[in-house]
Order: C-alpha cells, then structure tokens, then sequence
C-alpha cells in the first residue's frame, strides 16, 4: 500500500491508507495485490484525465486497474493499480455535496478502489450497487473510529 499525499497538508495519508485497507479486507481482496494512492493537484488531474479519458476539464478521481484479482495467483505478488484523487476538486465539491472535505476525498477513494476492483455505474443497477457498497464501506470505517 502506497499513499502519495506530498504537498497536500490537508491530506491524512494514514487516514486514507486506513480506509484503503478497511475497503480491500472487506471486499476480500488477497493482500498480494498492492495499492496505491495519489493526491494530484488540478493540473494533473486536467492532463490526466485528457490523457487517458479523452475528458476535458479537471475530474475528482480516476483509477488505473492493472491486474484484476482474479488473475493474480494466490501468493503471488500483483499490482491492483493506482486511484488519483484531485484533493482540490474534492474540497470545492464537498460542500455540494453535504459533506466535508475528508469526507468528500474518503468517498472518492472508495469509489477509485471500487472501479479498480471492476465496478461501474454506467448503468442504473450498476449505479445503485456501486454507490450502495460505497455508503456501507464508509459507515462500516466509521463505525470503527474512522471519522473525518
């Protein structure tokens, strides 16, 4: 597990790696497969998500899979992939979005984890089981002390 919160002051790097191992162990993930983590500032975030999204502007998170979890043998080590949050972008959507910052920047990593691990919400059902895991994820964090 690799979090990369350099230049980001308002970030908890052992915060966000707490809640990335609370989300790897629920969902059973074999602890083989690394993570990482990558705070960005908005113009990477805005390079990045024209590189590999063809989108234009700056985004929240994006994620890159790189071994699929079923792939990996069992023992050996993989690469789950990277999540790059935009701590910047979180922070002015947060309050549309009723919540703090943290909060904002814990439901994104979540949510980058979730697509690295094969989820989408491109369509209606797969929208409401995404979004529902990621309500239970967090209040599963919050319930063991993990509050923003």
């Amino acid at each position: 597990m690799h979090v990369d919160a350099d230049g980001h002051a308002a970030v908890d790097p052992v915060r966000l790696e707490r809640l990335a191992r609370h989300v790897l162990t629920e969902l059973a993930v074999p602890h083989e497969l690394e993570l990482s983590i990558i705070c960005v500032d908005p113009q990477r975030i805005v390079e990045l998500n024209e590189a590999h999204l063809g989108g234009s502007g700056p985004t929240d998170v994006l994620a890159f899979p790189i071994d699929a979890v079923g792939d990996v043998q069992a023992g050996v080590p993989g690469l789950l992939g990277d999540v790059v949050v935009c701590p910047a972008v979180a922070a002015d959507q947060a309050a549309d979005h009723e919540r703090t910052p943290p909060a904002e920047l814990d439901l994104l990593v979540v949510h980058g984890i979730l697509h690295l691990l094969g989820h989408d919400h491109a369509a209606d059902d797969e929208r409401a089981r995404m979004f529902g895991l990621t309500t239970t994820l967090l209040d599963g964090f919050a319930l063991q002390g993990g509050q923003p």
